[in-house]
């Protein structure tokens, strides 16, 4: 559940102009009534949850939003040119990198929450769970695979032209065929993720019912994050390897098809989100 807001928030860092500033301001409050959502907290739990998000939130803006829009200065001199596969797998690595530390402040938090949860609580994550893997089904796994592929597709260019604007016919044939070849498995996937929930469970039970202490408990959450990153079944890890090397050289080949006209859209984008993130650090207490 941490990782997911994480990784949330860091796409809220790269939404859109005004949104990112409403967005975050709001973050707090939409972060606890998505983990309540999960959790069903009582009074005191809430209490926690609430004072820890709020102190995250603190430091978040205060240490990492100026962070971003330094990356986002940076990028705005790198989109002008070509890109290789290389570069692209090191911005990734960036963004990861980033992501980990911010899961990292995340956990002392999360080890004052979790022993005060209930084993109905836990009942009421996995309620959570399966509607959660319900919508991965619906979203990802279509019987029909040309339904399936077109959805991929679609989610590609989409992505695409929240960056860089409308892309032509022939751009968005080239993105349909590099889709078609991409190593993506949703069924893989989806295993991979019922894995880790099974995982989160595990770990909800033996922190309740053993109370192993704050220390042991954010040991506990760093195993945890460290197998949503990297699997620790040997099949899911080579097949992330391998995705994480296609994506890189879509992400190039993608970039090196657009127009200067495109790069340019591009670059407005970021530097709005530059901004946008200086004036929210402004604002950290």
């Amino acid at each position: 559940m941490l990782c997911r807001i994480i990784v949330a928030l860091l796409l809220l860092a790269l939404g859109g102009c005004s949104a990112v500033r409403l967005g975050y301001n709001q973050a707090p409050e939409l972060a606890y009534w998505w983990l309540d959502g999960y959790v069903d907290f009582d009074e005191v739990q809430t209490l926690r949850t609430r004072e820890g998000l709020r102190r995250w939130f603190d430091w978040h803006r205060r240490t990492q939003l100026p962070d971003y829009a330094q990356l986002l200065a940076r990028a705005q001199v790198e989109v002008l040119g070509d890109a290789t596969p290389d570069q692209a797998c090191r911005w990734w690595d960036r963004l990861r990198e980033r992501a980990d530390l911010a899961l990292g402040e995340a956990m002392p938090h999360a080890a004052e929450v979790l022993p005060l949860l209930g084993t109905a609580q836990i009942r009421h994550v996995e309620r959570r769970q399966a509607k959660s893997n319900d919508e991965f089904r619906r979203e990802y796994l279509d019987d029909d695979p040309a339904r399936r592929l077109q959805a991929n597709v679609d989610r590609a260019v989409d992505r695409a032209e929240l960056l860089y604007g409308r892309l032509d016919d022939a751009q968005r044939e080239r993105v349909a065929r590099l889709v078609a070849g991409s190593p993506f498995d949703a069924e893989l996937w989806q295993g991979e993720r019922r894995a880790r929930q099974q995982e989160a469970l595990m770990l909800l039970r033996r922190v309740i019912t053993e109370k192993p202490g704050r220390d042991a408990t954010i040991a506990m959450l760093r195993v945890y994050a460290d197998h949503l990153t990297r699997s620790p079944r040997e099949e899911y890890r080579r097949y992330q390897q391998k995705l994480t090397q296609y994506n890189c050289a879509f992400a190039a080949t993608l970039h090196n098809m657009t127009t200067p006209a495109q790069r340019l859209t591009l670059v407005g984008k970021l530097k709005g989100w530059e901004g946008d993130l200086r004036v929210l650090a402004s604002d950290a207490p």
